[in-house]
This record gives structure tokens, sequence and C-alpha cells, in this order.
């Protein structure tokens, strides 16, 4: 055991810890977790818990479908809403076949791999997710509506905003476990909420990503209420984005603005390899049916471009300074895996600094509501599951990154949702019931 471990083993014994969370991400982005005895932890770092795989969709088959979790120490948090005694904390974990083998779908890994290409590169990636969910009403029976919580609109404040004291809540609760917010607010929707924290690495980002969304549903729970991910709950109100701003730095210096404050060459084929392979990898960032009602309306982007501050744009860059200089691209949304969506993302940023790609020019126009004749000549987002799976399916840089199995599991799955919902007799009843009570 390093001293990492060691140090873990003696904060859960001196502070009541009697509960441990392994948690980890399917293919899908849906977070499980098995929950031992603190007193089994030492084992679980040497031997690892076992698991079935067959019984996690996307994993495999019955054959082979033991696997194991080895927690990983540098992840420990305290789940503030399991107070003591008898505390819980959580760990993500590494996922490895019996004979000690990194399993190939184990998605945190994939995102660690290439992190670790961007070290051989010289560079480091930070990233800061921007992601929002809307708060629902529950009935007497304590069961899921579609009723908002509120009716407040963008900034607002009491008493049209009613979720200040539940994002309050959820930002103390991010600060106990490590994660520092930075912002809330209300957002356009009624009954939207968005929270900002510190942007950080790539996999903590998204370790940081699945906390975050199990927090909030856990506090709302607390409070009578439900949250929802879904990117596209109220027909008609604005959808919920994960805005992905992503920043490099090289020798410690952030590589998104000189000190004349102008692009750097690198910063902008980092920018060009990301904007010439969005729309191939849709369909794992923007990965549900529903996910494409949000895209073209509400500062969701429909067309790949980019500019300055312009929120019509798939990706824009922010007013900011120093540190924050950074790209946002526009596109996601929360139902994605953020392991495999940060993955693809930072592939094809890399890609484009290997490659040289220049930077197409700006495109500084309200692309809502833009003319034919000054769209001419952009190419489009996928416009609907199908269409993005169809791109996806022919993707080398897809495969290259998650590998033909998966790649072959995921889109069979997304083939099948994607018939299930053209069939439908009433696509808002699909969505209710196959993706609200979930993402």
């Amino acid at each position: 055991m390093n001293n990492t471990i060691k140090e873990v083993l003696k904060f859960i014994q001196e502070n009541d810890v009697q509960f441990v969370r392994l948690a980890f991400c399917d293919i899908y982005g849906q977070q499980k977790n098995i929950s031992i005895m603190a007193e089994e932890l030492p084992s679980a770092f040497v031997h690892g818990v076992s698991f079935d795989a067959h019984a996690i969709r996307g994993f495999g088959g019955i054959t082979q479908s033991d696997l194991l979790l080895f927690p990983d120490a540098s992840t420990l948090a305290v789940l503030p809403w399991r107070p003591g005694p008898g505390r819980v904390a959580r760990f993500f974990c590494d996922i490895r076949k019996p004979d000690g083998t990194i399993f190939e779908r184990d998605c945190r890994n994939l995102l660690r791999r290439v992190t670790e290409r961007a070290e051989l590169m010289g560079y480091v990636c930070k990233i800061g997710a921007e992601c929002e969910f809307y708060l629902f009403k529950t009935d007497e029976d304590g069961e899921l509506t579609d009723i908002p919580f509120d009716t407040g609109g963008y900034l607002d404040i009491s008493p049209l905003d009613r979720g200040e004291n539940i994002r309050r809540e959820i930002c103390l609760s991010l600060r106990e476990m490590g994660i520092a917010p930075e912002s809330s607010h209300h957002e356009q929707g009624p009954g939207q909420n968005e929270i900002d924290f510190r942007f950080s690495d790539a996999l903590e980002c998204a370790d940081n990503l699945l906390t975050f969304k199990s927090l909030v549903k856990a506090i709302a729970l607390r409070n009578g209420l439900f949250a929802s991910f879904m990117p596209k709950p109220i027909s008609g109100a604005a959808g919920s984005g994960m805005h992905v701003n992503i920043s490099l730095s090289k020798n410690g210096a952030n590589i998104f603005q000189s000190e004349t404050g102008e692009h750097i060459k690198t910063a902008e084929s980092f920018i060009a390899g990301i904007l010439a392979k969005t729309a191939e990898l849709t369909a794992f960032l923007n990965p549900i049916a529903n996910s494409y009602d949000r895209l073209g309306e509400f500062e969701a982007p429909k067309f790949v471009s980019w500019s300055h501050q312009n929120r019509s744009q798939l990706i824009r860059i922010p007013a900011a300074k120093g540190e924050r200089v950074r790209m946002e691209l526009r596109s996601p949304d929360p139902s994605m895996n953020p392991y495999l969506g940060f993955a693809l993302i930072l592939t094809a940023g890399l890609d484009g600094i290997e490659a040289g790609i220049e930077l197409p020019p700006a495109v500084d126009l309200d692309m809502y509501s833009a003319d034919a004749a000054q769209l001419r000549g952009l190419e489009s987002l996928p416009q609907t599951l199908d269409d993005a799976i169809a791109l996806t399916a022919v993707s080398e840089l897809v495969e290259r990154v998650v590998g033909a199995e998966l790649l072959n599991e995921y889109l069979n799955a997304k083939r099948s949702e994607a018939r299930a919902v053209n069939i439908a007799r009433d696509r808002n009843e699909f969505y209710m019931e196959n993706y609200f009570p979930i993402i």
C-alpha cells in the first residue's frame, strides 16, 4: 500500500465512516455503485471487489461476467447527505479483469489514456463544465410529476425563484466534498437552475460531474423534489446544456492567449480540430433522442461555427483574461457520459494540433436570425439521433478512442433506441417514460 491509501484508511477509521460506496460509470453515463463495510476497504484496495458485469448494460456477455472494482484512493469523499453515526464515503474505481488487466470498457481509463497522450505532447488540459438542470414537484406519494418547481426565469430572485435554498444546500454540500462551486443562479426555463464549479483536470472534472448529478438528485429528493438532467424536459422551454469549457497549458502557461492578447496557432489548431469533428462525435455528446429537441434554439447551437462571445455558435471564445481564457463547446448536454465525451473532444483537439489544422474564419452572426444566404455553406450538426449514429458509425476517431467493441455495443443500443422513438405513438410520452426518471 502507498502512503495515500494508508492516509485514507486512517481517515476512514478516525471519522466514523462505516459504509463505503465503490462507484463507476457504465458506457451510457449512468453511475453505479457497490456498498461495502469500512472494514472491507483494505482488502478492496489490494484484491478488488467483484461484481456481475453481465448485469451492467453494455459491459459484455454472461460467459466472462466477473469484473473487479479497485477504489482510486485520490477520489475519497464523504457524502454530506448521509451524516453520522455511520457515515458514508465514496470512491471512484478502476475496473479490472480477474487477471489484473484493465477492462476495455472502463470509460474512466479511456479518458485517462487521452490525458496521458496530452501530457506526452507537453500539454495539461483543464475543463470546466456548466451543467443545467430542472427541479420538478413530486406528488403526495412522492412520485414524479412534470410540474416545474417555480415559474422563474433567467437570474430571477425570490419569490419567482424558489430554488435558491436548494442551490445553497447543493453548493455547501459540494464544498464539503472538495468541489469548489463558483456561481449559481436560476436559468431561463421554469424550475431550471445552473451551478458552476471550478475547472480542474479532465479526469477530475468528469468525476466531479458524476458527483454533482448524484448530489443534486439527493438534495432535491431530501426537499421533496425531483431533479432532472434530461436535455429537453419541457417542450417550448429552454433545454439543459452542459457547456464544456477547455483550456490548455504548456510549461504552466495558458496557451489560449499570448502576451499580446492574440490567439496562438496551437490553440487555433486545437479549436479547429474540435470544430471539424464535433458532428461525428454527436452521438456521444448528445446521446438520446430527446437531445435533438434542444439543439438549434434557446442558445443551443445548430451549425458548425465559432466566434468570440457569441452564444449562438457551436464554439465561442468567452471574454476572459489570464488563466480563464478558454474555448467553450456548447453542444453537449447532461445526458452525456463525461468520460467518453471528454476523451473524444480532447482527442479531436489534439489531432488538430498534430495536423496543424487551420481555424476557419469566425462567423459573427446571430445564427437564429440569420437568413439562408448568410448560412449557406455552413455544416449543421445532426438533427436526429439517427443522423448522429450514421456519422459516428464511420468515424475513425471514435473507433480509435473507444475501441471497436464498445462502439458497436453503443451504436447497436442507440439504433434500437432510435427505432423505438420513431415508432412511438407519442414522442413526449416516450421521453417521460424512458428518460425522465433516470437522467
